[in-house]
């Protein structure tokens, strides 16, 4: 069975497609940033940039790690700007998103001919399906 998008990642993806297509590849990740808030802005999405995350060793904080974009609360977004994304920014995404506590975690990147974007699930959601499909395959835990 194909996965279903949500409408908020759908959302947000649809505004860095209108970023790339409008810049292209070959800028910096901070002008990518900058552009992809003017675009949550006109489609009236809430998020904040580059919000300050702690990072806690056995319960002690030991420093801190800015997410590019926390939207309505809910995605993580990180933004890249590199010729293809490997492995480590995959892991780097994952990583954030258990440690922030985030179900969804949304990882653009800019820098190739396309725009990529890759979906990540929190570990913890057994099956990161649309929450109706969920319901009809699972009708007990409705």
């Amino acid at each position: 069975m194909e996965e279903i998008k949500d409408d908020l990642t759908y959302k947000v993806i649809g505004c860095a497609m209108k970023v790339h297509s409008t810049l292209g590849n070959g800028f910096q990740e901070v002008i990518y940033q900058r552009c992809l808030a003017i675009e949550l802005e006109k489609a009236k999405i809430n998020f904040l940039r580059e919000v300050d995350q702690p990072i806690y060793y056995d319960n002690i904080a030991v420093g801190t790690r800015r997410a590019d974009f926390v939207v309505e609360e809910k995605i993580l977004v990180e933004l890249k700007a590199v010729i293809r994304l490997e492995d480590v920014h995959l892991a780097q995404i994952k990583n954030y998103q258990v440690a922030y506590d985030f179900d969804i975690g949304l990882l653009l990147n800019f820098g190739s001919a396309s725009l990529e974007y890759r979906r990540i699930y929190h570990p913890r959601l057994k099956n990161p399906l649309h929450p109706k499909i969920q319901k009809s395959i699972n009708p007990e835990k409705s």
